[in-house]
């Protein structure tokens, strides 16, 4: 059916839908989060409009992918209205195609789409996010939710690190702060930086700012603290799961357990991107079991408000059961797969009900 004449022009309605939504949603989450960004930039570090419109844009693609499920819903249940709205879909009836069969294009067109997110977008918002957050950091006044620290003792001296925000995969700390240790557990001196940057043996520091109790604050342009972390373990502990491109997991997940580092909310980050395309096929059957049936002038809103609320369901779902994955309270490839088998079994079982009885 796919590679017919009649598939390939549902295809075509379905990729053209999705690009009017991709369009209006890009177009969304840029002004909404343009006007979040220009209020955090900071003037004094020499940031202005230009540097908002770059972050924004930077930060467009991990926003967008979130919206992805989403989209896939939407399109679907718009392309079949409007299909059925011009007597298409009922036609295709009356011809003896079922509709298992006139369904092919869009479960593929669905699949594609889950690709698409998980070979090149994902890719694309990992590595622009990173460069967003290495940028806004510069010239943010207030800390991140969540503050990373690693404690090191290096001949003999005990010492923290932490930072607002991480970049380079886990090797850069932006907004940096050193903190340095007495024998008695007493604080002897404090370090802020704009930045620290691991290399080997070594915590590079830059624009540092050293304070030390009793004495004056002095200011240095550059400054080495030596660490006997290993730079692997480091980025292991630093790295945020879904900031990790999906071509780069199965190396994170392999060096994780090499050092003994939890790597749950990796793999189910990775068994997550591995179910997307599913997850999309089954937003499509959603989007079927209620806009499937022939209504002459309007689809009833209380259907397709229900298949809205269906969908929302699943995502909401999948992302609770995620983050339960992540924290290892359910294995992550339960976390990852479960939600999404069920909500296609609930999807096929539905339509065989209003279809075939």
């Amino acid at each position: 059916m796919i590679f017919s004449t009649l598939g390939r022009y549902f295809l075509k309605a379905y990729f053209a839908t999705l690009g009017w939504f991709f369009v209006g949603v890009v177009s969304i989450i840029y002004l909404i989060d343009f006007s979040e960004v220009v209020g955090n930039i900071s003037a004094a570090a020499g940031q202005g409009i230009g540097d908002a419109l770059l972050i924004t844009a930077l930060r467009l693609p991990y926003i967008f992918q979130q919206t992805v499920p989403f989209i896939a819903l939407f399109a679907g249940m718009v392309t079949l209205i409007a299909l059925n709205r011009r007597y298409e879909l009922v036609v295709t009836r009356a011809a003896g195609i079922s509709v298992w069969q006139f369904m092919t294009p869009f479960v593929a067109g669905a699949f594609i789409l889950g690709l698409f997110s998980i070979l090149a977008l994902n890719p694309l918002a990992s590595w622009s996010q990173q460069r967003a957050t290495a940028i806004q950091s510069v010239g943010s006044n207030g800390n991140s939710d969540t503050i990373p620290w690693l404690r090191q003792r290096t001949d003999g001296q005990d010492t923290i690190i932490g930072g607002r925000a991480i970049t380079n995969n886990g090797t850069q700390l932006v907004g940096a702060v050193v903190i340095f240790f007495g024998d008695q557990g007493q604080i002897t001196k404090r370090l802020d930086a704009r930045t620290a940057t691991l290399s080997d043996g070594w915590w590079d520091l830059e624009e540092v700012t050293q304070i030390v109790p009793g004495d004056l604050t002095t200011q240095m342009a550059t400054t080495r603290v030596k660490t006997n972390l290993e730079q692997k373990f480091v980025q292991q502990r630093l790295l945020q799961a879904d900031l990790v491109n999906f071509y780069d997991l199965p190396e994170s997940i392999r060096k994780g357990r090499q050092f003994g580092v939890s790597t749950k909310a990796l793999e189910t980050q990775y068994n997550y991107l591995l179910s997307l395309p599913l997850l999309m096929v089954a937003m499509t059957l959603i989007a079927a079991t209620v806009c499937l049936k022939f209504s002459r002038f309007s689809q009833s809103p209380v259907v397709i408000l229900g298949g809205i609320l269906s969908g929302f369901l699943l995502y909401v779902t999948s992302v609770l059961v995620k983050a339960f994955g992540s924290s290892g309270v359910l294995p992550p490839l339960v976390a990852a797969w479960i939600p999404v088998v069920v909500a296609m079994a609930l999807g096929l079982t539905i339509l065989l009900h209003q279809e075939d009885g």
